[in-house]
């Protein structure tokens, strides 16, 4: 059996998209329909039924998925472990949140760097963006706030995020923490708004979260970068809504205040995400292993 028609099908069965495993595999979609359709002939079976939406395994092809993978990824990871040794270096290329990833995760990745692993970082703010690019294989390592479906992405937790009710000293001084408890987001909708998007979406989970209501209030400024919102607000153009991590220093340094503290905090997972089988290949591992062990401080 040709080896080439083997992972032309092991890449649909884990894309579920005749297109998307094409621009995976660097073929026209033509090409990969001709593959399978030569492999089913061969086989004698269907291996997959074609839908509006992509395509499903059969149980012969899922029990093919099943025997032919493992074998593929290790011949996938024999052929880059000497290309490795070849040039002494690999190049991880890593996509996610701009203020995560730059605070987080390209921090935690130092010590991989400093063993020779090359990064390129992509900084993408919507967590569909991040998952289609790694989806065609533009990534090979993503941080998102969305768990993938289907079976061509793997995901696994990486941390929760706590988002914090912010303002500047001045707007705080005129809160009463007991009063915003009972008519917090009345009151608070009277102040001006620091977002990232007009939809206000940290607002809007924060709102969702602790008052149980859709905020009323509208944006004063828009920032399309959290660290952006966190320097408007200091400087005291509105509250906001930040994850702790982000604003952590300047509710310490006084530049910030917490506007609230509510019994359970709002939270945001995000996810450590790769495409199936490429966890084979020895610089991706370490790099998704290097930062699950750096998330337990986080």
């Amino acid at each position: 059996m040709d080896l080439a028609l083997l992972r032309t099908f092991v890449t649909v069965h884990r894309a579920g998209s005749f297109t998307r495993a094409a621009a995976l595999l660097g073929l026209s979609q033509p090409a990969v329909t001709s593959q399978i359709r030569t492999l089913e002939r061969q086989l004698g079976r269907p291996l997959f039924l074609r839908q509006a939406r992509g395509v499903t395994p059969t149980t012969i092809g899922d029990e093919l998925a099943h025997r032919a993978a493992p074998h593929l990824d290790a011949l996938v990871e024999i052929a880059e472990t000497g290309l490795d040794e070849e040039s002494g270096v690999r190049t991880l290329h890593l996509a996610g949140p701009p203020e995560f990833t730059a605070a987080r995760a390209l921090p935690a990745l130092t010590p991989l760097v400093a063993q020779g692993l090359a990064v390129r970082a992509s900084f993408l703010g919507n967590s569909e963006d991040i998952l289609d690019g790694l989806a065609a294989g533009h990534h090979d390592l993503a941080i998102a706030t969305a768990r993938p479906r289907g079976g061509l992405l793997t995901s696994t937790p990486l941390c929760d995020e706590e988002h914090v009710l912010v303002a500047a000293p001045r707007w705080a001084a005129r809160l009463v923490p007991e009063v915003l408890l009972r008519r917090g987001a009345v009151i608070l909708e009277q102040l001006p708004v620091v977002e990232v998007h007009e939809s206000l979406p940290f607002v809007s989970r924060y709102w969702a979260a602790v008052f149980e209501t859709k905020p009323a209030a509208t944006a004063t400024v828009i920032a399309p970068d959290l660290r952006a919102v966190l320097e408007s607000a200091a400087s005291g153009a509105g509250l906001a809504v930040l994850p702790r991590y982000l604003c952590e220093e300047a509710l310490e340094q006084g530049r910030l205040v917490a506007l609230l503290d509510p019994p359970v905090p709002p939270l945001r997972t995000y996810f450590l995400i790769v495409r199936a089988g490429t966890l084979a290949l020895p610089h991706i591992a370490r790099a998704h292993e290097w930062l699950l062990r750096a998330s337990e401080d986080w």
